[in-house]
């Protein structure tokens, strides 16, 4: 017998990443596939049957009869070269073949003489394991033995497909479901952030209209309407931007521009509501960084960051603003904030979602600025990550890619303009 080909890491890629699809290693040792090995057994006339899969350098056993295998690593050597090869393997004498003579299981316990093995092939063409059946004495199968073996195979490959279907599909509720209680909180908080403001506007400028106020007082309440007015604007502004960056039809017009200067101005625009909370406010910038990015845009995205990390940084504290050269070139906003559970961390740039500390607190806010970040970094061809402070709150990261430094226009969205 011929050696057979050896799989190339494409196929053992492919191979994995198809059985992490299908949620295949997650449930070992099933019923139904239980029911194919001994089915197996049966018909092969044979002590030994396995159902099973091979990831990376490991088998996984899904069914099996006459053994107590669970996994084996690294794989049976007769199953790892059914995979490799991709059609049906039988090995009448394993100890005078010279591939495998020398095989632990075939020099030592359990002794196997005999291997007959047929591939478990998917509709994307990934062969995942085997059904194979081993025995103790050199042997053949009959045409009708290899015929059921391969059509048992079948079925194998049909049930974890079923399986890993029923399983995506349990997911995809499940994202609906989590999906539709996102939205409805989102209108909730969308009804309380427009409602308090407006009603602020309505009871100050009643007061203003009764007259009777002394000027002082009068200017302290149309700041007050101006600050509610500002806000509503905000809100309006952001919910705009999520709906055209959605639609891919939010403008995308990149030039060379000082990303240290943009952010300086993001700073000085937020530097107001700093200071009402008594936050101390610091920007680390070194000179002039030259990015390829949309002034307007990339402006939005750091706007939004650093009226997350004022509404989050309780009174006293401090929010520092680093400007790094790179490459790649990168904002870093530090604040000294409530923090966020390691398990929130990814969660927060899903639209809608809130972190249960922002729930807790009443802190205002809607869940999509960070979602609105994450899409103008992707618009520009980079990334947003936050991560837990050193001590304490949170930093959030705003890398551009290294090209664009360079002055190379990063690949925007068919749909942007």
């Amino acid at each position: 017998m011929g050696e057979e080909p050896a799989a190339d890491a494409g196929d053992a890629a492919g191979r994995v990443r198809e059985l992490d699809e299908l949620n295949a290693l997650e449930s070992l040792l099933e019923p139904d596939f239980q029911a194919i090995a001994i089915s197996a057994a049966h018909v092969c006339q044979a002590p030994i049957a396995l159902v099973n899969l091979v990831a990376q350098d490991r088998q996984y056993v899904k069914g099996r009869a006459g053994t107590d295998l669970t996994g084996v690593n690294p794989p049976v050597p007769f199953c790892d070269h059914t995979v490799a090869g991709r059609e049906p393997l039988e090995i009448p004498d394993a100890a005078a073949d010279p591939c495998f003579r020398d095989t632990p299981i075939v020099t030592g316990p359990p002794f196997i003489r005999f291997y007959a093995g047929a591939p478990l092939i998917t509709d994307q063409g990934n062969t995942l394991g085997t059904v194979c059946v081993m025995d103790h004495r050199p042997r053949r199968l009959d045409d009708a033995q290899r015929q059921s073996l391969h059509t048992l195979a079948t079925h194998a490959v049909t049930l974890i497909e079923l399986h890993g279907r029923a399983h995506q599909a349990e997911e995809v509720v499940q994202r609906l479901r989590a999906l539709e209680k996102l939205k409805t909180q989102f209108l909730r908080n969308i009804n309380h952030e427009l409602r308090t403001p407006l009603a602020s506007i309505r009871s100050y400028l009643e007061l203003v209209k009764d007259g009777g106020l002394d000027e002082a007082t009068e200017q302290r309440f149309l700041e007050v309407i101006e600050r509610n007015g500002d806000r509503m604007l905000h809100l309006v502004n952001a919910l705009l931007l999520m709906a055209s960056l959605n639609a891919q039809t939010a403008t995308f017009t990149p030039a060379r521009i000082d990303l240290a200067d943009l952010v300086g101005r993001a700073v000085e625009q937020t530097a107001s509501a700093a200071a009402l909370k008594h936050l101390v406010l610091n920007l680390h910038a070194p000179g002039r960084v030259e990015v390829w990015a949309d002034a307007e845009q990339l402006g939005n995205a750091l706007l939004q960051v650093l009226d997350n990390a004022i509404k989050f940084t309780s009174r006293g504290g401090a929010i520092d603003v680093v400007v790094v050269a790179g490459p790649p070139p990168e904002v870093e906003i530090h604040d000294t904030g409530v923090g966020v559970e390691s398990e929130d961390l990814r969660r927060v740039f899903e639209e809608f979602y809130r972190t249960p500390q922002a729930e807790e607190q009443a802190v205002e806010g809607t869940g999509i600025g960070l979602s609105i970040v994450e899409k103008i970094m992707e618009m520009h061809g980079g990334t947003a990550r936050m991560e837990k402070g050193r001590h304490e709150g949170v930093c959030v990261y705003l890398a551009l890619p290294s090209s664009a430094a360079a002055g190379d226009r990063p690949v925007a969205d068919p749909g942007t303009t």
